[in-house]
């Protein structure tokens, strides 16, 4: 017996000179006659060699690793054994585990990687097939400095200095953590703040559609190691004004035969008018078309003429302006051209025609009837006819708030109840009418 353990110590030994000692301090345990190897002998195993190299993983000059390196040799024809390696740090306990299926004799190793700055408590334990433990090895204590990267969040926002609704925005969610997985720790992301719903999926979030307002956004993580982070970002979003532009017109009171155009003048500086849309409308009739900046008034026959544009931005916040435009007729007319213009006065050139007091009582006599009976007749309405309707009836919930349909909801600080479509557009709810209006 004495010389078998002679001969596994020679063993030991020449593997040591031969394998070298890489990365710092190298601890072996030889195989002692003790109730561990009685056990292994019992399963048909014994431990031909132990080695303990501790590591620097990061080359930053400090241990933060521990190789173990397990010779067996088995009188089985064949054997199925589960290394496992315990790390025990303030109380908190991790492992990691190998397999080894072999005849004859093997090797294997396990990397246990500190998780925490501080003194680390080892030990190896041998388990069979059937999940019985059947020897365990207690190892050295190490003072250990982490080299993986422990829970970081970082809420990176990507817009201009002054943000308001629809500005390009976006917050990039920077998460990292290589302890948690390492050992099956993974913790809980908690996200607060926002006006709607986040996922942890979600590694990018979208805040051009969100509603004006000042949010304060926390993301928080913690792993099951007792490892926390957590991560601000205030931002602030300002209501997008509305257009703002005049109206340049050069023919104003000329004669129809001269030119006439009307040319819209942005008063907003930095902003893009390009594609925005404008619609011309002349006399309340809308002009094909929704880009022109200007319109040519020139077609227009004599007359006063209201001209409107309305201007509406990519937030559908839009914007309209008017004007009346008096084009007067040209001297060179035909016959048909003047019949068609509107009647003028000609001053003291003008013909009157007398139509007598008898005439102007029948006129009133006449007016004053009309009168009488369209009187009556809205009198019966009013007393016959109830309120507009408005509608059909919106569905109410319980609690007295409007149903959403399912839709992500957010309140702002004027206290308007929004909710958020599945392209990204909005709603607001006119407390008033009880209805829905896009925004």
């Amino acid at each position: 017996m004495l010389e078998g353990r002679r001969g596994s110590l020679v063993m030991l030994l020449v593997l040591l000179v031969s394998m070298g000692a890489p990365l710092g301090l190298v601890e072996t345990v030889a195989a002692e006659p003790s109730s561990s190897e009685e056990a292994l002998e019992a399963e048909g195993l014994a431990l031909v060699a132990l080695r303990n190299d501790t590591l620097d993983l990061n080359q930053d000059g400090d241990a933060d690793a521990i190789r173990v390196v397990v010779i067996m040799n088995t009188t089985n024809e064949f054997s199925n054994i589960e290394l496992r390696l315990y790390g025990v740090h303030k109380d908190r306990e991790v492992h990691d585990s190998r397999t080894m299926s072999f005849s004859g004799q093997s090797n294997a190793s396990i990397i246990y990687d500190a998780w925490a700055q501080g003194e680390h408590v080892l030990r190896l334990e041998i388990v069979n097939q059937n999940g019985e433990t059947i020897t365990t090895i207690q190892l050295p204590t190490y003072v250990l400095r982490p080299a993986l990267k422990t829970p970081q969040i970082t809420l990176d926002l990507e817009a201009p200095s002054w943000i308001e609704t629809g500005d390009a925005c976006t917050i990039d969610r920077l998460f990292a953590d290589e302890t948690g997985p390492r050992y099956a720790a993974e913790g809980v992301r908690t996200f607060s703040g926002a006006p709607f719903t986040v996922l942890d999926n979600q590694t990018s979030l979208n805040c051009s559609h969100w509603p004006a307002g000042e949010y304060m956004l926390k993301e928080a993580y913690r792993n099951d190691l007792g490892q926390t982070t957590e991560s601000w970002l205030n931002i602030t979003i300002h209501n997008r004004p509305a257009p703002a532009f005049s109206l340049s017109v050069r023919g104003d009171g000329n004669t129809t035969d001269t030119p006439c155009m009307i040319t819209m003048v942005p008063n907003m500086a930095g902003v893009d008018f390009t594609t925005f849309d404008k619609i011309w409308s002349v006399q309340g009739q809308q002009l094909p078309g929704t880009e022109s900046n200007t319109y040519d008034c020139s077609v227009l026959p004599a007359g006063v003429h209201l001209i409107g544009l309305e201007v509406i931005n990519n937030e559908q916040i839009r914007t309209v302006h008017g004007l009346n435009l008096v084009r007067q007729p040209s001297e060179d007319l035909t016959k048909e051209e003047a019949e068609a213009l509107p009647s003028r006065s000609f001053g003291e050139d003008t013909e009157t025609e007398s139509v007598g007091w008898y005439s102007i009582g029948a006129l009133g006599l006449i007016v004053a009837v009309i009168v009488f009976f369209m009187l009556v007749r809205v009198k019966d309405e009013e007393e016959g006819s109830g309120l507009r309707s408005l509608g059909p009836t919106p569905t109410i919930l319980p609690d007295g708030s409007p149903d959403p349909e399912g839709m992500p909801t957010t309140t702002d600080d004027s206290g308007t109840l929004w909710r958020q479509q599945p392209d990204g557009s909005m709603d607001w709810w006119d407390q008033d009418l009880r209805i829905w209006h896009k925004w």
